[in-house]
């Protein structure tokens, strides 16, 4: 799928993977570890944050995926080089991280927050876009490409997690500060790397054709087979998010019993199964095109829950069962995001990308914490315990449900070449048959 590259030309590879390692360590390095610092009382070190107000400084990132439709997106599609638009971004960013780590009230805590959210969350879909122009097949690269932000989130989150692991107290939240200074610094570290990056102009709306890039995008879900995927990676990302909302409370519950310093390596076996998923997703969709792949990826989530709901008490089954995370994460996520580069124009493509991402970090993130947090504490029992079998058994329907009907209304063109890239473009982008 060549954007900007001739055949005689070596796509950098390897450039556009370190992009992504630094991208998703800066999300690595605060993530894990910011909810106890905030939640720590004041004599402590910690914020002292109520729940409302941690939840407030959560929903952070669902905010920055609705307001970087209209804005930041636009300015990448239309305006900046995205090279440009992601240095900006992650110096602004960055900077605000750097301040969280003086910042001790809620609104100027949150603040800063959202300021980082506001610029980094669309660096997400743009360096997406910025990999796919510059892939000569981006069916066989961007699993390799992408493997890089999974590597870059492990080798910052997992070496924080057990330095911290060994301190208690008031000295592991002093410690525990130190993730704003860490993630701060790589973002200026993406900042000043980003120049370095193969130049990506922007693509200025044709004479007569309305200047909102994401408004283009959004007609484009006319079409039923992306309407259809609209929909679908809705359903799925309400269930991937439901795995981070309820997954540490089931491994740490008396029916799992896992201690509380192993629910997170435990919960990272399905990280380092990612690595390895994203390394084959090329020759998976090879051979089994668009649909069947994004099935599969759906029917990995209906599998572990599956598990979960029928086997809680088999500790040794529920954690094999977490390699289930990368078929999830990679058959349908990184499938989403080159189907989408193959499916849209290439003026708006950055927006096409925020308009699903708007589903899986912003309204797919808000639907599960409304479904499932309510619906754990309607089934726990007066002795404390909850009734997994029941929870689970709503996001494996849920999956199951996506996946039929990706089986039986999602049937895309066998050529995604669009009729605005025809127009501009006369290369053939390859194309898989579903």
């Amino acid at each position: 799928m060549s954007h900007a590259h001739s055949a005689s030309q070596k796509a950098p590879t390897f450039r556009l993977w370190l992009m992504m390692v630094l991208e998703f360590a800066i999300w690595g390095a605060w993530l894990p570890l910011i909810w106890g610092y905030m939640g720590a009382g004041v004599a402590d070190g910690g914020l002292g944050f109520t729940g409302p107000q941690i939840a407030w400084v959560g929903s952070a990132f669902a905010i920055a995926s609705i307001v970087g439709i209209f804005f930041s997106s636009q300015f990448a599609d239309r305006t900046f080089a995205a090279e440009r638009f992601m240095s900006a971004s992650h110096l602004i960013g960055g900077l605000a991280m750097l301040g969280m780590y003086w910042a001790k009230d809620f609104p100027t805590f949150f603040g800063l927050m959202l300021v980082h959210a506001l610029f980094y969350v669309p660096t997400i879909s743009v360096s997406n876009s910025l990999a796919f122009a510059h892939m000569k097949d981006a069916q066989k690269e961007f699993g390799i490409v992408r493997m890089g932000g999974t590597i870059g989130w492990i080798l910052v989150a997992w070496p924080l997690y057990f330095i911290l692991e060994g301190k208690s107290g008031a000295e592991a939240v002093a410690a525990s500060r130190t993730i704003f200074l860490i993630a701060g610094g790589l973002s200026l570290a993406l900042a000043v790397y980003s120049l370095l990056l193969p130049h990506t102009p922007p693509k200025p709306a044709k004479p007569g054709e309305g200047g909102f890039a994401w408004m283009k995008a959004a007609k484009f879900l006319a079409k039923p087979y992306l309407a259809v995927l609209f929909v679908v990676t809705f359903i799925d990302a309400v269930i991937h998010n439901g795995y981070f909302v309820m997954a540490g409370d089931f491994l740490g519950s008396k029916t799992v019993g896992l201690e509380p310093k192993w629910i997170m390596p435990v919960m990272s076996i399905g990280q380092v199964a990612e690595i390895a998923t994203m390394a084959i997703l090329g020759a998976v969709l090879a051979k089994l095109g668009w649909k069947t792949t994004m099935i599969l990826g759906i029917l990995g989530h209906a599998a572990r829950f599956a598990v979960f709901a029928l086997l809680p008490q088999n500790q040794a089954v529920i954690i094999a069962v977490q390699v289930l995370h990368g078929i999830c994460y990679a058959f349908f996520f990184a499938t989403l995001y080159i189907f989408i580069d193959a499916a849209f124009p290439k003026d708006v493509r950055s927006s096409a990308q925020s308009l699903f991402n708007l589903l899986v970090l912003g309204l797919g993130d808000l639907a599960a914490k409304w479904i499932f947090i309510p619906l754990q504490a309607d089934l726990k029992g007066p002795d404390g315990i909850v009734d997994y079998r029941q929870l689970f058994l709503v996001p494996t329907f849920m999956a199951l449900v996506g996946a039929v009907i990706l089986a039986i209304a999602f049937w895309p063109p066998k050529s995604l070449a669009t009729a605005a890239d025809a127009e501009d473009d006369l290369e053939t982008e390859p194309q898989l048959i579903t």
